[in-house]
């Protein structure tokens, strides 16, 4: 059954929580900062030489570090990296592309949500419109995949960087 975002009327809160985040290890830090320049679990083990056990491991102490549920996604982990300062910032190796404001909505969306209904409500979009509406903000950003783009938006901070901006910390 398809649920249209007018039917919904409720989104998963970001991940939020008035418990402090956790520092991160110089050793789960050096691997955060690999997830936030765009590797995958698979690449930062070769980049690392650990192993893809020890990775996934530490990706996990990363998410509980952050106060992300178990099934949050790199997108947000990497934003929430950057909002935390767990992390160096990305600097921009190109000018911001000019985005309308239901695509800076899509893009805040996706950095905030791990599940797609979640996303589709936030952006105020119908969800069968919106793998589209990613593709097409994917390609005019020119990023590769949800991950880099959230990476790039931080460079270009079109994404706050203070926890307390993100829309959940008030909620």
């Amino acid at each position: 059954m398809t649920i249209h975002s007018a039917e919904r009327d409720t989104v998963t809160p970001p991940v939020t929580t008035s418990a402090p985040i956790t520092p991160l290890t110089p050793t789960l830090q050096r691997v955060a900062q690999h997830l936030a320049n765009g590797s995958t679990a698979k690449e930062i083990a070769a980049e690392t030489s650990l192993s893809a056990v020890t990775v996934r491991q530490y990706l996990r102490d990363i998410r509980e570090s952050l106060h992300c549920p178990p099934r949050c996604k790199p997108p947000v982990i990497v934003h929430r990296l950057f909002t935390t300062q767990q992390v160096a910032s990305p600097t921009a190796g190109r000018p911001a592309p000019s985005l309308t404001p239901e695509q800076r909505l899509l893009l805040r969306a996706v950095a905030e949500h791990s599940d797609p209904r979640d996303i589709a409500v936030a952006a105020k979009l119908a969800p069968a419109d919106q793998r589209a509406a990613l593709d097409q903000l994917l390609a005019d950003t020119g990023a590769r995949d949800t991950t880099h783009l959230v990476i790039l938006a931080h460079g270009w901070k079109l994404l706050p960087t203070d926890p307390a901006a993100r829309s959940g910390a008030s909620q």
